[in-house]
């Protein structure tokens, strides 16, 4: 992504953001894992991914999985960001 597009996503969300992490959500946002299951299934996905054996179907399922591991580190650094300032 651009400085551009981060500055201009970042513009959009951080209103949003502010208005739903509290502190106290802000660390439960640092604290969340996927839990086992999910975890061994994205794991899965990705070995076939890195020997090229996704089928179609399982490509969209992985890909929505990275999609989802985007939004959630974006999240966690905008938590991060919340912790780290002062109250205002």
């Amino acid at each position: 992504m651009s400085t551009a597009q981060n500055n201009a996503f970042d513009r959009g969300i951080d209103p949003v953001l502010k208005m739903i992490l509290s502190t106290d959500k802000a660390r439960t946002v640092l604290d969340y894992r996927a839990d086992e299951s999910l975890q061994q299934r994205i794991e899965e996905l990705a070995d076939k991914c890195n020997e090229g054996e996704l089928s179609l179907s399982e490509r969209a399922e992985y890909e929505g999985y990275v999609r989802a591991n985007n939004c959630v580190a974006i999240i966690q650094a905008k938590a991060r960001l919340v912790l780290a300032s002062p109250d205002d």
